[in-house]
């Protein structure tokens, strides 16, 4: 059964293989570098991945045929959308709570790879499907 712990379990791995890419690679690469470490470091550590991941855009109940295309998505719960840069802005919080609706996802997680440390500029979002799980 889906918890929000078991959420939250899944939460602190992800970020513990961002550390741990961050902490081999350091800041200053290529998002496109981070990436393949990153993947193959969730996989290490028995988490399924799926990157690349394309949603449908619906408006008002029909699709129109446009999509989003967003970074990563772990054991089909948690959306991971992975940043090199200089400067979160709010955009990037904004693209992610649109990909957690449009996906119908409970959680997210914005990492940005270019910065001293991964957990000052991490973004974790839930949504209202996180909170209508159980807690435990």
């Amino acid at each position: 059964m889906v918890t929000q712990q078991y959420i939250n379990e899944i939460s602190y791995k992800i970020i513990g293989c961002a550390i741990e890419v961050h902490k081999n690679l350091g800041p200053g690469l290529l998002e496109s570098v981070y990436e393949p470490c990153f993947i193959d470091e969730l996989r290490s550590s028995g988490l399924i991945v799926a990157s690349q991941v394309y949603v449908p855009v619906h408006y008002k109940g029909k699709d129109l045929g446009g999509c989003l295309k967003f970074d990563l998505l772990i054991n089909d719960l948690i959306i991971v959308e992975e940043k090199a840069v200089e400067q979160m802005i709010p955009l990037f919080k904004a693209q992610l709570l649109s990909y957690l609706k449009l996906a119908a996802k409970p959680k997210g997680l914005l990492i940005n790879f270019n910065c001293e440390n991964i957990k000052d500029q991490m973004v974790s979002l839930v949504t209202n499907d996180f909170a209508l799980l159980p807690k435990t």
